[in-house]
């Protein structure tokens, strides 16, 4: 008998746990996304570097301004990547707190909301900082010679 409500009671908690399992799931693929823009930022950087060293007049102005904007835009994405981190770390809260409060029977439903609520939101801020870098990186492209 106790077997079996024991049973049930982490059934459903599983079932409580799909949705912040999902989001868990976008937070990582949205991570491997931002790492592989902070790696293609950096490298550019090193790149431009290598340049700078042996550049004169009005080309080291314009290596300099590259350099500026990729350390604006490594600063963007690295905040996008610590709300990821968070949003992550908050949903793990979430889940774990579903499961304690179905073993230490305590009331979890506005606890783990709230975490829930709060990895949302810093989901929602990391896409936005991750959108700014975007749109920095358009308005800084140059094509071509010039």
């Amino acid at each position: 008998m106790f077997q079996t409500i024991a049973m049930t009671g982490i059934a459903h908690v599983i079932q409580l746990s799909i949705a912040p399992v999902f989001l868990l799931t976008s937070v990582g693929a949205i991570l491997g996304v931002m790492s592989n823009r902070l790696s293609r930022i950096v490298d550019r950087a090193r790149a431009l570097e290598v340049k700078l060293a042996g550049a004169e007049g009005a080309g080291r102005d314009d290596l300099v301004q590259r350099l500026n904007n990729l350390t604006r835009r490594a600063t963007l994405i690295s905040h996008a990547i610590m709300l990821c981190v968070i949003t992550a770390v908050l949903v793990c809260g979430t889940i774990i707190v579903l499961f304690l409060g179905e073993f230490a029977a305590f009331e979890a439903t506005v606890p783990a909301a709230l975490l829930f609520i709060a990895g949302l939101l810093t989901f929602l801020l990391a896409l936005i900082w991750l959108l700014r870098e975007i749109f920095m990186a358009i308005r800084t492209m140059k094509f071509g010679p010039g």
